[in-house]
């Protein structure tokens, strides 16, 4: 995910049984994980015990896979000429279809018991799939109230008027058949998702705990876009101080953005929310805090920012609640119930 000169964002990034009590009972020494809220407190993980170094080295390689992608075509044009959007597209596929794979034998290497089907770990599932696919875009969509209500006071013909504009079949079209849309807005959530947030995030949890796991996994996401730094370097006509002050600026932006679709993501057990919030913000981009604060209209505007923060902040867990999608498989790899999961 990167911070273009468009404001979009893109990356081209122990227990046989447990009786009603939730006390252990061990029969011939055979240690197996119970699902998460049927063993008790006090368990530890045999299976998971010594594994964060494989689990880390899985991540690792997932990031270098990804963008490492990106580079077996020789770089002789921008990132954004066609035929090197296109080239990419093919690279971020094949890294997309073998990450799966490294999920499945980082299972198989440690025994994970009780073992989830492969896609369903992934968020990839029915159960809950309208609620994971509505509530986190609507959650979404409160943050930027701000810039939303800056859009429809600056729109000559209303907003209403703008978006039925851009719902035409003319308008979809020429999006659709655009490459760097196709990018921003499809090919790069779609991928940055499956791969920095599903993939990577069952891979963590059993060895850091769904909260940290969070703030982990974009770490990898965030200094994976440092790789633009060569791009500019090579395409571009700005300073190096310039480069590396948007490269600061861009990992520490696509981290947090990292960090809540994450949230979203542990909380729903749906990569469809994390992927369409992405979309959303790939459309919206960084908001134009600096135009807000000189526009005709400043009051009425920073109420809305304001505001769009505080429902925000209060909307968060209420409408990521597990109880609308159906208890989250990721959260069936740890051992006893945490915040983030309940």
């Amino acid at each position: 995910m990167v911070l273009n000169q468009d404001k979009s964002i893109n990356l081209f990034m122990l227990s046989s049984h447990c009786g009603p009590s939730s006390t252990m009972v061990v029969e011939d020494e055979s240690l197996q994980l119970q699902p998460v809220f049927s063993v008790s407190d006090s368990a530890v993980s045999e299976v998971f015990e010594g594994g964060c170094h494989l689990s880390f080295l899985c991540c690792l390689f997932l990031a270098c896979l990804y963008v490492g992608s990106l580079y077996v075509w020789p770089a002789n044009l921008p990132r954004d000429h066609p035929k090197t959007i296109k080239k990419r597209f093919i690279s971020v596929l094949f890294a997309s279809a073998v990450s799966p794979l490294v999920v499945w034998a980082w299972m198989q290497a440690e025994k994970v018991k009780p073992s989830p089907p492969v896609l369903s770990l992934l968020g990839i599932r029915i159960e809950g799939a309208v609620p994971a696919a509505v509530l986190p875009l609507i959650l979404t969509m409160v943050l930027y109230l701000g810039p939303l209500t800056q859009m429809a006071l600056d729109s000559p013909k209303g907003l209403v008027h703008e978006i039925k504009s851009g719902l035409g079949m003319k308008n979809v079209t020429d999006c659709v058949r655009g490459l760097q849309w196709l990018r921003n807005h499809v090919v790069a959530p779609l991928t940055e998702e499956l791969v920095f947030r599903a993939c990577m995030l069952p891979i963590l949890v059993p060895c850091t705990g769904p909260t940290a796991a969070i703030f982990i996994a974009p770490l990898f996401f965030g200094v994976a876009h440092f790789h633009h730094v060569t791009e500019r370097l090579r395409f571009g006509s700005d300073s190096v101080f310039d480069i590396l002050v948007c490269a600061v600026f861009q990992f520490s932006y696509t981290s947090v953005f990292g960090a809540y679709t994450a949230f979203i993501f542990i909380r729903t057990g749906h990569l469809v929310g994390p992927v369409l919030c992405h979309s959303f913000c790939n459309w919206m981009g960084f908001p134009a805090l600096g135009s807000a604060l000189q526009h005709p209209q400043r009051p009425a505007l920073l109420l809305s920012y304001e505001l769009g923060l505080l429902l925000f902040a209060f909307l968060l867990f209420p409408l990521t609640d597990p109880l609308f999608y159906g208890m989250t498989p990721v959260c069936s790899l740890i051992l006893e119930p945490r915040s983030v999961c309940t």
